[in-house]
């Protein structure tokens, strides 16, 4: 099995969904995740805090410059993830496509290097 990263992502400034929706789309990602655990494909996954809670390390020359707040500006970011372990890419796929519908945002899959 290859390790896969499947990334979710919220679009910028607009806020928190509404409570009702968010309750659906809870019920639909906990189901995915009881299933990849049932499955054996589950490895880890969670949400992100907003982007305006990170802080970036860049290197410069000899010294590193610590900064906060996101890096890039932009109209998505990257609000959540999973790793799951799939026999190939249309497996992960498949279980990217169900996130996408569940959640409504934009999923993407990228296979780990080193594997398979």
């Amino acid at each position: 099995m290859r390790q896969y990263l499947i990334s979710m992502y919220q679009p910028a400034g607009a806020g928190r969904p509404d409570p009702e929706f968010l309750a659906g789309v809870m019920r639909e990602v906990d189901a995915i995740g009881r299933e990849l655990r049932e499955a054996g494909c589950w490895v880890f996954g969670n949400g992100l805090h907003a982007p305006e809670t990170a802080t970036v390390l860049r290197p410069r020359g000899d010294e590193v410059l610590v900064t906060d707040g996101p890096y890039v500006e932009g109209k998505e970011y990257l609000g959540g993830f999973t790793i799951i372990n799939a026999p190939d890419l249309d497996a992960a796929l498949d279980w990217g496509r169900r996130y996408a519908l569940a959640t409504t945002l934009p999923i993407e899959v990228r296979p780990f290097q080193g594997e398979g």
